[in-house]
């Protein structure tokens, strides 16, 4: 995978990936993380990438314009647990707290001791609904692990294992249910036929709006970085 730069201020790095399957140049801008890739077609040389690109590059200011820019959370910070915001302040003790509007945290080890917390929240919640649902279509969960995955939300194996993203407690608590619901409705039907959205539809009457949420602002939640 090649390379360009697109002159400005700032210069914009565009990422070049060669595709046989192609069939016009294309570009796009990552809602997770703002990256800028042109897809070129076989035959297509780098002058003509860069032409392009240049042609496009009032499209390509205004959609990086709209991506979200990485939030380092610490004392100071506003974060949402369960889709409502918490502001960060430094606290005592070696671990965060959930209080009401507040987080408090250790200062100089916020992030760590904030993640820390939220995952733990995550599981909590996310183990709750797993069992509450899979008890609804009457399935056995296996075992539940929770990852930072930014390619899905959830996943459920053939073995009836369950994975999913502990990011999901960022989100309002209905967004977490209904992809709790999703993945354990998998353990009936591993595809998304009607009869799996059947599944869904039966657990978790009104799904529609939480799987809309995620497609809308589930991308904003991978903004906030905890490595401090």
């Amino acid at each position: 995978m090649g390379q360009l730069t697109l002159p400005g201020n700032p210069p914009v790095e565009i990422l070049l990936r060669r595709s046989a399957r192609a069939k016009r140049l294309s570009l796009r801008v990552s809602q997770l993380d703002g990256r800028v890739t042109l897809t070129l077609p076989n035959g297509v040389s780098n002058r003509q990438a860069t032409d392009f690109a240049s042609e496009k590059s009032d499209w390509i200011a205004n959609a990086l314009s709209k991506h979200a820019a990485p939030v380092e959370v610490g004392p100071g910070v506003s974060i949402p647990v369960e889709g409502v915001s918490r502001r960060i302040i430094a606290g005592e003790g070696r671990s965060a707290r959930l209080l009401p509007g507040t987080i408090t945290a250790p200062e100089g080890r916020a992030g760590k001791t904030v993640l820390a917390l939220l995952r733990h929240m995550a599981r909590d919640r996310l183990a709750e609904a797993v069992d509450r649902y899979g008890a609804e279509v009457g399935r056995d969960v296996g075992r539940m692990t929770l990852r930072d995955t930014r390619s899905r939300w959830g996943s459920c194996s053939s073995d009836g294992n369950l994975m999913f993203s502990w990011r999901l407690i960022l989100a309002p608590a209905e967004v977490l249910d209904y992809v709790a619901a999703h993945e354990v409705a998998h353990l009936v039907h591993m595809d998304h036929s009607a009869a799996f959205w059947g599944v869904v539809r039966e657990i978790c009457p009104g799904f529609e709006t939480p799987r809309k949420w995620l497609r809308t602002e589930g991308a904003g939640l991978h903004r906030y970085r905890f490595g401090a």
